[in-house]
């Protein structure tokens, strides 16, 4: 018994260890706050993005992919590059918390002060002022109408109610392949949801569904 808790707790010490070791190697973009960085997936830590199939709204009442423009403006802005993180923790999913930084730019700081994130409030309040600023100046996604992503992803869970009102169109992949969009008051919309973690997603539009590859269910 002795020798088992000995090894456990050598275990915990090593794993903490790791864990303070900072991560260096060449960024690349998974979406708004999430990068892989020397091959190790990593979850900015402070900040929350959009999710990348997430919807704005204008002030003008038009529909548009935000989530996916956030993901090109980050991308844009350091697909790359080379960074180093420095972990702060673990998330449910596995991947390493950290906070990363391009050369002496903080990145999280970053994407908040240019309104390509929210500061996340719940766990941090490094960038509490850096977003206020933001919103002020109607950065980025401060000059749209959005849920905050968190509430997004509450509001999407079930995959069968629309997160977004304005945006109801279903876009499913079926079991062979072909990418189809359902209309409220088609023949298989209640019944069908959408699991974004298999590339399906929700539309604003026909048009945008269309452009993004999918064609109109027969029924």
């Amino acid at each position: 018994m002795l020798r088992v808790c000995s090894w456990f707790v050598l275990a915990l010490g090593l794993a903490g260890a790791a864990l303070a070791e900072d991560i260096r190697g060449t960024l690349r973009v998974v979406d708004g706050d999430t990068v892989d960085v020397g091959g190790i997936r990593i979850r900015l830590h402070g900040i929350d993005a959009p999710e990348r199939d997430q919807p704005c709204t204008t002030l003008a009442g038009q529909n548009w992919g935000c989530g996916d423009w956030v993901t090109r403006q980050v991308r844009d802005r350091f697909e790359g590059r080379a960074a180093r993180c420095v972990p702060l923790d673990h998330d449910r999913y596995g991947r390493v918390i950290a906070r990363c930084s391009i050369g002496e730019a903080d990145m999280g700081r970053v994407l908040v002060q240019e309104g390509l994130a929210y500061a996340y409030r719940r766990y941090s309040m490094d960038y509490d002022l850096d977003e206020k600023a933001a919103y002020v100046a109607e950065r980025g996604i401060h000059g749209f109408v959005l849920q905050s992503p968190a509430r997004y992803r509450l509001t999407r869970i079930t995959g069968r109610h629309a997160p977004d009102p304005a945006c109801r169109i279903k876009g499913n992949i079926n079991a062979h392949g072909p990418r189809i969009y359902h209309l409220p008051g088609q023949a298989f919309y209640d019944r069908t949801g959408i699991r974004p973690e298999q590339g399906e997603r929700w539309f604003c539009s026909e048009a945008q569904a269309r452009a993004s590859g999918w064609r109109p269910a027969r029924r």
